[in-house]
């Protein structure tokens, strides 16, 4: 049995959204090459899979002991809500940010109702908006945008429509990370539209296509920074990370941490990989392929929860 220990990296704790209308999004679907167009399945058949799929992945994560903190959304204009982690993320010390979204239709997924109950059940001392940046065009979709390492206090970006510069720059002042942002492409030279699709950070180790990160200078930066923090890097082809290898997160549950992923990714890892991993972390397979045609996976559906409970909460 793995031991149980904290992690400042893995939270014990997430919000998840349970849509109602799901359906991949077409606004978005410029830039995201995960996307897919579903094949005969009804516009109602694709939210009921859906719908019945986070059903079954909160069921699971509650299984192993991680929180969950479930919201409905019922609305129709929402058709990214699936993925909450975009718009906000939490911090240590009970600090909470809101981010600027690229799409118009995803900025309609900012919900208070999800900032008051985290409120009421932690303690927030301080909510920073950067939402005003739309009007100027500049956007960071949260910690799908940035891939954050909260013990080494590093915020890695891949710069695209969704990461600009100086948004990941404000962020970090304000949050103590220090900004490392790259270009990334995939097989067919298409920009990465996530970091979150390229690069998990774990507690013991990291999931990463270092091939897909263009500038080699760069990449030896990033390689050196992840080996200095004593990490074991677990290189990801292009392949691998078209099957959301890349697109996971670790969590502690209660007999220690799941590094939870699509079954996607799961059958795409090697024996070797699986290995790896399991010796720090147990791997917690969840399908979720109708999710996965809107071109994101496991880990774009969970918002960690990095804050600190309140008594009896």
């Amino acid at each position: 049995m793995l031991m149980k220990r904290r992690s400042v990296q893995a939270p014990n704790a997430v919000v998840m959204i349970r849509p109602h209308h799901f359906q991949p999004n077409a606004e978005t679907a410029g830039d995201n090459k995960f996307q897919t167009l579903p094949k005969n399945l009804s516009k109602a058949e694709i939210a009921k899979r859906a719908f019945e799929e986070v059903t079954h992945a909160v069921a699971t994560l509650e299984t192993y002991g991680v929180r969950v903190h479930l919201f409905e959304d019922e609305g129709t204009q929402t058709p990214d809500s699936v993925f909450p982690n975009n718009w906000f993320s939490t911090h240590p010390g009970g600090h909470l940010a809101i981010y600027p979204m690229f799409a118009p239709s995803r900025r309609k997924e900012r919900r208070m109702d999800i900032i008051e109950k985290l409120k009421h059940c932690y303690r927030v001392q301080e909510v920073v908006d950067y939402s005003g940046l739309e009007p100027d065009e500049i956007y960071l979709e949260g910690t799908g945008a940035m891939v954050l390492d909260h013990v080494e206090r590093v915020a890695y970006g891949v710069k695209s429509n969704r990461l600009d510069p100086i948004a990941l720059e404000r962020f970090c002042t304000h949050f103590g990370y220090e900004p490392m942002v790259f270009d990334a492409k995939d097989a067919s030279s298409n920009d990465v539209y996530h970091t979150n699709v390229l690069m998990c950070i774990a507690t013991d180790f990291v999931l990463m296509s270092t091939e897909m990160i263009v500038d080699k200078k760069r990449r030896t930066e990033i390689i050196e920074r992840f080996e200095q923090s004593g990490r074991k890097l677990i290189d990801l082809s292009a392949e691998q990370i078209a099957a959301f290898a890349g697109n996971a997160i670790e969590l502690t549950g209660t007999d220690g941490h799941v590094l939870v992923l699509s079954q996607t990714a799961f059958d795409a890892l090697t024996d070797t990989q699986k290995r790896t991993i399991g010796k720090s972390a147990k791997l917690l397979p969840i399908s979720v392929p109708t999710i996965e045609m809107a071109g994101g996976s496991v880990r774009c559906m969970i918002a960690g929860v990095h804050l600190s409970p309140r008594p009896n909460s």
